[in-house]
């Protein structure tokens, strides 16, 4: 007997899901024969997603809310919607996109056909938008480096007890990793504020030198 199943998936466990649930309870879907996953849908390595897989049978139906429900990366969705379609022979219904129905016929044209016509074409809009979105990201960081702006995250400065407990560090009277651990900092981030205090020291002990030569 061929039965109707339902798909649900939230990227992360605070995300809700009960509008998904929902959706697939009104159409006469058991909840029992709903499978859900709280993960990233940028790959189909997810633990419901693969039981459900193995459950499926020929003639079965598959029921998602909408298509970005069943995963982000478009071209990995190709791929899975043919080989639920084709290869288990199971049909696909996306309730938001009345379109992506591999049970209906247009004018003759089978469902599967308008099904893959219409993923090819989300495809494409997506592959634009990722190369739409680095290119913003390249002209953006050229303007910042132009600007002499500094990309990425501000870096960690030494609190002001890294002095007293440097000294400590350097006398040998505590390790590294006990240094950091009182700078509330890593080992080594705590080795970049060292190299960068010793720097500053040689360019002040420069400028002293310098400005004495000068009085001479």
């Amino acid at each position: 007997m061929n039965k109707n199943y339902g798909y649900a998936r939230v990227s992360s466990v605070s995300q809700n899901i009960d509008r998904q649930i929902s959706a697939l309870k009104d159409i006469g879907i058991c909840e029992k024969d709903i499978f859900i996953d709280k993960k990233s849908g940028m790959d189909f390595n997810r633990p419901s997603y693969r039981k459900m897989i193995k459950k499926l049978n020929s003639g079965d139906c598959l029921y998602i809310k909408s298509i970005d429900r069943l995963g982000r990366n478009y071209d990995e969705i190709i791929d899975q919607w043919r080989y639920i379609v084709r290869e288990k022979n199971v049909d696909i219904i996306v309730l938001d996109f009345p379109l992506l129905d591999t049970r209906n016929k247009v004018n003759g044209i089978t469902g599967k056909f308008i099904s893959d016509l219409v993923l090819q074409i989300l495809s494409y809009v997506a592959q634009i938008e990722r190369e739409n979105i680095k290119q913003r990201q390249a002209e953006g960081i050229q303007i910042a480096k132009a600007q002499g702006k500094h990309l990425g995250r501000p870096k960690l400065k030494p609190p002001k007890q890294f002095s007293k407990v440097c000294i400590q560090w350097e006398s040998g009277k505590i390790t590294k990793a006990e240094a950091a651990r009182r700078l509330n900092t890593n080992s080594h981030t705590f080795s970049r504020w060292v190299e960068e205090h010793k720097t500053q020291e040689h360019n002040t002990d420069r400028i002293l030198l310098k400005k004495n030569n000068e009085k001479r």
